[in-house]
């Protein structure tokens, strides 16, 4: 039996009746029952617990669904597969819905992190630290942005010259970030996808980098890296709680982390968005 299927049989409590790899870090296990779960491993400190916390969390919403955590150890995280299906307008307008309560559901503090979650955390490859603090334009600079832009700049992926377009929007967030709103609870990495269209109709969320945030820092992402039906997915989210006026002029505010993590980790291509974001917020 190999390690893989060791743990699984543990978490799950039932034996293993087949391995189907899906990358280097990723198989599909079969359960003796017929069932079929995900396994995945990472070698980053951590990280498999920050899933399952942030995983736990989402799914105390009661909202958007997520798959059922049968546990973590030593790096390996145990999920229920998803039946794949097709994405739908019907299904958008529903996972809008969904996020909005889920959004609704709050958090402790901005940058708070799941309970039982670890503080060093990640967002997909990259290190993410939840550092909880009260207002939201001075967390979001000290805490998401400005961590990433230092980085960037010291592996050469942005010039220390074009920094300050992004260090003058993070001085400028206080009039730039709109009403002030309560933590919301984020899934954090909401790019396309970990976004998956299941069989059954409703969305299922996976991979987040789970944490107490702003709303449209969501909604921002999801337009970034492109979702199915984004326009049936922001009727069904204002729906259940409308955004304030002036938010799609904060969507490059919202992007500006995800694409200086993407910078970082990938290259200059994501470097060059983040200043057209920056300038732009900074212009508009």
């Amino acid at each position: 039996m190999t390690v893989r299927a060791e743990v699984v049989a543990r978490l799950t409590g039932r034996a293993v009746s087949g391995e189907r790899p899906l990358s280097g870090a990723l198989a599909e296990v079969t359960l003796d029952d017929g069932r079929v779960v995900v396994v995945k491993r990472s070698g980053a400190p951590g990280a498999a617990r920050a899933e399952a916390a942030g995983l736990r969390w989402l799914a105390a919403a009661g909202s958007v669904r997520v798959p059922v955590v049968h546990g973590h150890e030593e790096g390996w995280l145990v999920i229920d597969r998803v039946p794949p299906g097709r994405p739908g307008p019907e299904a958008a307008v529903r996972f809008g819905r969904d996020l909005a309560t889920l959004h609704a559901a709050g958090a402790p503090a901005f940058g708070a992190a799941p309970p039982d979650g670890p503080v060093d955390a990640y967002i997909g490859l990259a290190p993410m630290r939840n550092e909880p603090g009260t207002d939201w334009p001075r967390w979001y600079a000290g805490q998401r942005v400005l961590p990433y832009l230092r980085r960037a700049v010291d592996e050469g992926t942005l010039r220390s010259g074009e920094a300050a377009v992004v260090e003058r929007l993070c001085e400028r967030l206080p009039e730039l970030a709109g009403p002030a709103e309560p933590p919301a609870r984020l899934h954090g990495d909401l790019w396309s996808g970990n976004v998956l269209w299941a069989a059954d109709g409703h969305v299922r969320l996976i991979d987040p980098a789970a944490h107490g945030g702003h709303r449209e820092t969501d909604l921002a992402m999801l337009r970034l890296f492109g979702c199915p039906f984004p326009e049936q997915v922001l009727e069904g989210y204002q729906e259940v709680a409308p955004l304030t006026d002036g938010w799609a002029e904060r969507v490059g505010v919202h992007q500006l982390f995800p694409l200086l993590v993407h910078a970082v980790l990938f290259g200059r291509g994501y470097a060059e968005q983040a200043l057209s974001v920056a300038r732009s917020a900074l212009a508009g």
